[in-house]
């Protein structure tokens, strides 16, 4: 087989593989996927690296916002205590700097509530796919060597569940991935509420507009609200 017609075969399989297919039948899967999500955001030493899932959707939030409304991505960074920070360039004030500097807080809930109608619907190995190539694109924005290994260990993951997760492997994990997100956007929301800091989104806002920064945390609730109602109807239309 020459190289040509390998990559002729690997393209098709690719593709094969991001098209929507019959959901599996509700069991024992989403049960299990709900519940490994649920562990992850209460058991402190899971949550430690669980989160990073969370601040990475949090910060190319940032950014996809950010390029929306013409602002330029130039990197982000995701620390070793597991906060980041993203940054794009663009005027200092007006609405696109406040729209992509208010992005960050909903963005986890909007695409763990988006993920959790996936699950269900037949498209997980499409987002998958979709994942795993914005995973790879990000690479050339990652600024540290912890944030490349955070962005590697997470691509690694997603493609190998996509490539070799069978029927049940991608759905269980867009499940499992969009509980985890809708959770640790609530949790991450809490610990900007009870101990914000200056550098904080919230107060880089109320910088930015004269609106205190709990008017911004306000919003975030009914955001993250809604998410979760959504969510909330899907898995019980789902599972009920």
């Amino acid at each position: 087989m020459d190289i040509g017609t390998a990559l002729s075969e690997a393209l098709s399989g690719a593709w094969q593989r991001s098209l929507r297919a019959t959901p599996p039948e509700q069991g024992w899967w989403s049960l299990a996927a709900i519940a490994v999500a649920l562990a992850a955001v209460a058991v402190p030493t899971v949550w430690r690296f669980a989160r990073l899932a969370v601040t990475v959707v949090h910060e190319l939030g940032h950014a996809g916002v950010g390029i929306l409304v013409g602002r330029r991505f130039t990197g982000f960074v995701v620390s070793g205590d597991m906060s980041g920070h993203a940054v794009t360039v663009g005027r200092p004030t007006g609405p696109g700097r406040v729209l992509s500097a208010w992005a960050g807080y909903p963005m986890p809930a909007l695409v763990g509530a988006l993920l959790i109608q996936i699950a269900f619907g037949g498209w997980a190995r499409t987002a998958l796919a979709v994942a795993l190539v914005l995973l790879v694109v990000s690479l050339v924005f990652s600024r540290s060597l912890h944030t490349v290994a955070t962005v590697l260990v997470s691509a690694l993951i997603v493609g190998t569940v996509w490539w070799w997760g069978g029927a049940l492997g991608p759905g269980a994990l867009v499940l499992a991935l969009g509980v985890l997100l809708l959770l640790g956007a609530w949790r991450h929301l809490g610990t900007v509420m009870t101990g914000g800091r200056r550098q904080d989104d919230p107060q880089q806002l109320a910088q930015l507009t004269g609106v205190p920064a709990g008017a911004w945390n306000a919003g975030y609730v009914l955001v993250l609200a809604l998410c979760s109602w959504w969510a909330g109807a899907v898995l019980l239309r789902a599972l009920g």
